[in-house]
């Protein structure tokens, strides 16, 4: 019974520096706005996005939940997750990729400009991306922070040509995330 001990005290010290490699938020932010000029805004908030980031490789997922964005309009909402997004058949957007060059014993509480490159998934489609990054070390852990756009017809979200001329194809999106 007492090799156990050692083991188990082997196994919670490995477990624990395999950890360190691993930054994780479940409060990321992610805005998007597809407004176009003189009609209603049309933009969401969503602060619940999970990112994993693998400080040793560079790796990084990051999934967020279509239903958890939120708009001025409770009705733009309503169409947003029934007739755009389908949400109940397509419930969340997905990023797996990669920071390039990504050293975290280099970073500073300034700002360091970084590629990442993936796969974004959104509607049940897949789309190569790289987007530009701004990531820093903060007292709370790593800050990402991106903007960059991407086309609702990548990802085969129709709209409604009765609004066509209201909602932009053209999808800016900003993230904000803080990984501990």
């Amino acid at each position: 019974m007492k090799p156990i001990i050692p083991f188990l005290l082997m196994l919670l010290f490995t477990s624990g520096l395999h950890a360190q490699s691993k930054k994780v938020t479940k409060t990321g932010a992610i805005h998007f706005e597809a407004s176009v000029p003189s009609f209603e805004e049309v933009a969401a908030l969503n602060k619940s996005t999970t990112v994993v980031l693998n400080t040793e490789t560079g790796e990084i997922a990051a999934l967020a939940l279509i239903k958890g964005f939120r708009f001025k309009i409770a009705l733009m909402e309503e169409h947003f997750n029934e007739n755009y997004m389908e949400s109940n058949k397509y419930p969340k957007a997905t990023f797996k990729g990669k920071v390039y060059g990504l050293d975290v014993n280099n970073l500073t509480e300034n700002n360091k400009d970084y590629s990442i490159k993936g796969v974004l998934e959104i509607h049940g489609k897949s789309k190569e991306i790289t987007i530009p990054a701004k990531i820093k070390k903060t007292n709370e852990g790593i800050a990402i922070a991106s903007n960059f756009s991407v086309n609702s017809d990548d990802f085969d979200i129709q709209i409604p040509k009765v609004v066509s001329k209201k909602v932009s194809k053209k999808v800016n999106i900003d993230l904000d995330f803080v990984l501990k």
